[in-house]
């Protein structure tokens, strides 16, 4: 019940603060004017150059078959995978389609996959979305949601953001204002440095429209197994 309520919480004011360190000032990913001006080749050379060096520094035999090859490993990972959508060109194409059957009840997708890198110390933040909207004419392709939250996930984030990220882009491809996004994440930088607190994982929320209230918000949280009688 106690975790319900603070959900109801979250939902009411958008968004919830972990502690300073997870504040987000700006819906839009930091990124400098010149983000693009190298091409990927250019960003995995210089990117595999750096990493070898502090490879070297903490003192590493970049001599050894296992190691040698991995600045190259991980340059190719954060350009072509994990930070893929730092990139406008990565950016999911979606359609629409004509509402033919009238629905106009909520539509819930929940339990997506969250694979993303908190930008404060660049380890994994994993966990499940839950995204609802109510259609408006329109409706989007069901792997279309999914790709929305993976294109997002691929860049350095912190949870408050992706959520408000998320739901933004969905609003705008689906022209409504009825668009509910639930994350419920675990950071590695709490679970694996710092505190080391492996139990706690982090709620956000951002919603918008119909979903403001109250009763559409609950029948949300029923779909994704947040309720309770309160």
């Amino acid at each position: 019940m106690k975790q319900n309520e603070t959900l109801l919480n979250i939902m009411e004011n958008d968004e919830l603060m972990q502690d300073d360190s997870h504040f987000s000032t700006s819906l839009e990913t930091p990124l400098r004017p010149d983000a693009f001006k190298l091409t990927e080749e250019q960003k995995i050379e210089k990117i595999e150059h750096h990493f070898r060096e502090i490879l070297t520094t903490l003192g590493m035999d970049l001599n050894d078959d296992s190691l040698n090859k991995t600045p190259y490993r991980v340059a190719k990972m954060y350009v072509k995978e994990i930070f893929s959508g730092l990139d406008p060109n990565n950016k999911p194409k979606v359609s629409l389609f004509e509402n033919k059957f009238g629905y106009n009840q909520m539509l819930v997708e929940k339990d997506i996959n969250v694979n993303s890198q908190c930008e404060h110390h660049l380890v994994p933040i994993f966990g499940k979305a839950h995204v609802a909207y109510i259609a408006n004419g329109e409706v989007i392709g069901l792997s279309k949601i999914n790709r929305i939250v993976d294109y997002y996930c691929k860049r350095p984030q912190v949870q408050e953001r992706l959520t408000r990220q998320i739901a933004e882009e969905l609003k705008q491809v689906l022209k409504t204002e009825d668009v509910a996004v639930v994350l419920d994440a675990k950071h590695m930088c709490v679970s694996s440095r710092g505190i080391k607190d492996v139990n706690s994982s982090t709620i956000t929320a951002a919603i918008s429209g119909q979903f403001q209230n109250e009763a559409t918000r609950l029948e949300f949280l029923r779909y994704i197994g947040m309720n309770s009688s309160f």
